[in-house]
């Protein structure tokens, strides 16, 4: 259902080099940019995260209560993710655990404050 999200940044290059490393420990690459621009996709098809500067000009913040959750194959794949994350400079808004019975979720934000989080849900 969803295509795309895209998450305001006020340091294009910056929000690249921190997406391009953490997203490749899932299989992502880029798939698109420009000169404001740029997202990653694990493949066509796939849904896609990107980071943006504003179409306004004004400058980006973060969605207060907006969140990208991205589901991932693994409890232990949450935490390498959310370590990895934080290794790359994100602010933790959750360590890895157990919530709401099964789902297994890690929270942080990166590093223009967009909040994000890596889940497993097993069927």
């Amino acid at each position: 259902m969803i295509g795309y999200v895209t998450l305001g940044t006020n340091d294009l290059a910056r929000a690249a080099k921190f997406y391009d490393a953490l997203l490749a420990e899932i299989g992502a690459k880029r798939a698109l940019e420009s000169d404001r621009f740029v997202s990653w996709s694990a493949g066509q098809g796939s849904p896609s995260i990107g980071v943006i500067k504003p179409y306004d000009g004004n400058t980006a913040t973060p969605g207060n209560g907006a969140m990208v959750a991205i589901g991932v194959d693994s409890q232990a794949q949450v935490k390498a993710l959310y370590d990895k994350a934080v290794k790359l400079g994100a602010k933790d808004e959750g360590a890895p655990g157990l919530r709401w019975g099964t789902f297994y979720a890690a929270y942080f934000r990166d590093l223009d404050g967009n909040k994000l989080n890596f889940f497993h849900f097993p069927a």
